[in-house]
């Protein structure tokens, strides 16, 4: 019986499309650039990563869907920062967005990756887009590679 595991050597030609809200900019930037470092750093092509911006991380589903279902990319890495306040409304967005994007990979079979923050504080989102506690975006890219090689790894046991 086969093991199945990924590896993060991208195929040439692979290309990811990074979904990416605006909103908390001073975080996310930090993220889509530990997600590209990571990418061009395993071998993808700069010209092969596309980033797409949305206004916050409750767009983040629907961009990510659109993409997904264009068959244009071997994975989509969804970045954002939902950074608690005062007010429900932290709840109501960081559990949306959490399966919008589960719903999203579910649906078409394409990697979607959650690269989405959720924290208590902009300390703790500082932390996780580069300081303290690494960089989510760049281990989103790791994922969305692992990934890419896992699903074709499948498809290719599937024709045996």
């Amino acid at each position: 019986m086969p093991n199945i595991e990924g590896n993060y050597i991208p195929k040439k030609g692979t290309q990811i499309a990074i979904i990416a809200s605006r909103f908390n900019e001073f975080v996310v930037g930090r993220l889509i650039e530990g997600a590209i470092d990571c990418l061009k750093r395993h071998g993808v092509d700069e010209k092969n990563i596309v980033v797409h911006r949305v206004p916050g991380s409750f767009e983040i589903p629907v961009a990510a869907k659109k993409v997904a279902r264009s068959g244009d990319y071997h994975a989509v890495i969804c970045l954002g920062a939902v950074i608690r306040g005062d007010t429900p409304h932290f709840e109501f967005v960081s559990a949306e967005v959490s399966k919008g994007i589960a719903n999203v990979a579910l649906e078409t079979g394409t990697p979607v990756i959650y690269g989405v923050l959720t924290t208590d504080t902009i300390e703790q989102a500082i932390e996780r887009s580069g300081t303290k506690a690494g960089n989510r975006g760049f281990t989103a890219a790791l994922d969305a590679l692992e990934m890419i090689n896992v699903m074709t790894k499948i498809s290719e046991v599937g024709r045996d």
